[in-house]
């Protein structure tokens, strides 16, 4: 994939969509893809279009230059200290990746580069990640005296408590190894498999039911908030729903008559 450094008049967010995978790159190499004002509603305003779009399978998150996603924009933010302002940047930040769990497609971060604060965030938020073994994440904050309490939320839901609290406590870098074996990523590979690898990932959700994959995520994350009682229940009845489902009886079926099943999707 083509990281190049783009013009500054560059749309925020360039979208390439090819056998069922949309690819969402972040355009701003030059500020390190920052999560300003302007990316943020780029970003929503893709993850929207995507969300209501059956043709895509699998998103996939990647970011121009040398960096995947350095987080906020400290400039804009300074050039606008006013509380007003840190509210709607922060609220639409948390509704566009709380969108990332709620659209029907599983969205992958193509984290090449440093992803550090609220492009920790990002990665931590998107369903699955795949990393360079030259990727470095950081929840970096706190080294400028604020806390990455938005960040915390999506690192403590990937991460274990202890392992969260380091890294938000001491903006201190892990590598990719270290982001591998404590929950942030699902696979880390050389910087030139990294497009392979996301491709096989991609290939291996997309060659399932769209109906699945889409009931199957929604549950994942709701079921999270519950106790295991009301978990169960809900989980339950999901199950019972898909089975209803054409596809679900399509897979039976191709299953038991040893062929490949042909899913009619929504």
């Amino acid at each position: 994939m083509k990281t190049s450094m783009p013009d500054h008049d560059d749309p925020y967010v360039v979208r390439a969509d090819g056998e069922g995978i949309a690819t969402l790159m972040l355009n701003r190499g030059h500020q390190f893809n920052s999560l300003s004002q302007g990316m943020i509603a780029a970003l929503q305003g893709q993850l929207d279009a995507i969300a209501q779009d059956p043709a895509v399978r699998v998103v996939v998150i990647a970011g121009a230059g040398k960096a995947f996603c350095a987080g906020h924009d400290l400039k804009e933010m300074r050039a606008n200290h006013d509380k007003a302002f840190m509210q709607d940047l922060f609220r639409s930040c948390g509704k566009m990746m709380m969108t990332l769990t709620q659209m029907p497609q599983p969205a992958i971060a193509r984290v090449h580069g440093i992803a550090t604060a609220a492009g920790c965030q990002l990665v931590s938020m998107c369903d699955l990640a795949i990393a360079a073994d030259t990727a470095r994440f950081a929840t970096s904050g706190i080294n400028v005296g604020l806390f990455c309490a938005t960040p915390g939320v999506g690192l403590s839901r990937n991460l274990g408590r202890k392992q969260a609290l380091e890294m938000l406590l001491t903006g201190d870098f892990i590598d990719a190894q270290t982001a591998l074996q404590q929950g942030l990523v699902n696979r880390v590979v050389a910087g030139d498999a990294l497009d392979a690898e996301i491709d096989k990932l991609a290939r291996s959700i997309i060659a399932k039911s769209s109906v699945a994959i889409g009931m199957g995520k929604q549950m994942f994350y709701k079921q999270l908030e519950m106790g295991l009682d009301a978990a169960y229940q809900y989980a339950s009845e999901v199950m019972a729903c898909n089975m209803m489902t054409e596809d679900a009886g399509e897979g039976i079926d191709a299953f038991i008559g040893k062929r490949k099943p042909a899913w009619k999707g929504y």
